[in-house]
């Protein structure tokens, strides 16, 4: 893994130089962080024919971390590069033709500055710019929800989206059982207790600005959040600026950039999963910074039904340590976030 890494010492170790700078600009937002480098988070191979050791891996990832990579993890990289060289397409268009499809329903097209996720930014919404296609339904029977490209101009984005989202789904489960397990529970908990009869699958496609305005000077492309819901599958087209905050009470906050790990995903836990597990496994922090270049991600949310009544797993309070979140169905968390999040 060493030798996979060290092609982005030397860029990961310009970035976090560029970053400083950034920092040391001024704005309020800089004044109350600091940069401490980059993390070397562990890197857990999906492969493995040692489960309990996998588990292990995970368990340890969640509880120091909240965010690990996976590999062999049966997402091919054509199917990734397609996924990406659509987005691109998409993302190129003019605005009034992205426009057309603006979001409904969270499904669709968000333009930059409609999202704001840190609710104490001192800018009106985040630089970025998404596309949402949520779980797709029967198109037989009409419940599909999402906006598709027009087929003529994308002939093959919709077939690409969805097989992405079936491929990404295979995999999050998989690493859920690997969870599961990590909490001293069946590798099958999740599906037992029903939260995957029909979970909430998101794809989120993201683009971020190259250069920006003088006036977005000290914005973020994304600014400071944990996720909603159970789990996050991330890839990226290489382009730096992922960072993460491991204690969100620490002041000044301490941001780390997170490298890339060609073939790898980032995975990080939301704050369902925290709340199940009574903060032994942590939401963690982060947003994206501008880099001066281009930047395109790729995210997979995977969450339970939307009726799954999550409540803190016996094995993680005690009379020391009782429950800290009261219980709540997780369509009720999820969509009061999302709510909070959209100006």
């Amino acid at each position: 893994m060493e030798a996979q890494r060290s092609p982005q010492l030397q860029l990961r170790h310009a970035t976090t130089a560029a970053n400083q700078q950034r920092f040391r600009s001024g704005s309020a937002a800089a004044q109350r962080s600091a940069m401490s480098g980059s993390v070397d988070l562990p890197v857990v191979d999906l492969a493995s024919s040692d489960l309990r050791a996998a588990a292990a891996s995970v368990r340890q990832a969640c509880v120091e971390h909240g965010f690990f990579y996976v590999t062999n993890h049966g997402v091919d990289r054509a199917l990734v590069e397609a996924v990406l060289a659509e987005s691109k397409g998409f993302f190129d268009l003019p605005m009034e033709e992205k426009l057309k499809l603006h979001r409904t329903n969270h499904r669709g097209y968000t333009p930059p500055y409609a999202e704001k996720l840190d609710a104490a930014s001192e800018f009106v919404g985040d630089l970025k710019e998404s596309f949402y296609i949520g779980p797709i339904g029967d198109s037989d029977l009409q419940n599909d929800l999402n906006q598709w490209p027009s087929e003529e101009r994308f002939p093959s984005w919709k077939e690409t989206m969805k097989l992405y989202i079936a491929t990404a789904l295979d995999t999050g489960e998989r690493i859920l059982s690997l969870i599961a397990l990590g909490l001293d529970l069946d590798a099958e908990f999740f599906h037992k207790i029903g939260a995957l009869d029909c979970p909430s699958t998101f794809l989120r496609l993201l683009h971020y600005p190259g250069e920006v305005n003088e006036s977005d000077s000290g914005n973020y492309g994304a600014s400071a959040h944990s996720d909603y819901g159970a789990i996050t599958l991330l890839v990226t087209d290489g382009t730096p600026g992922l960072q993460i905050c491991r204690e969100k009470d620490r002041d000044p906050q301490l941001w780390e950039d997170v490298h890339h790990i060609d073939g790898a995903l980032i995975v990080n836990i939301g704050d369902l999963l925290e709340r199940w597990t009574n903060c032994v496994f942590r939401s963690t922090l982060h947003r994206v910074v501008a880099v001066g270049k281009e930047r395109y991600s790729v995210a997979f949310f995977l969450d339970p039904n939307s009726d799954t009544v999550v409540e803190c797993l016996e094995s993680c309070c005690s009379e020391a340590d009782p429950p800290r979140f009261p219980p709540i169905k997780s369509g009720d968390y999820i969509t009061g976030r999302i709510n909070s999040t959209y100006k």
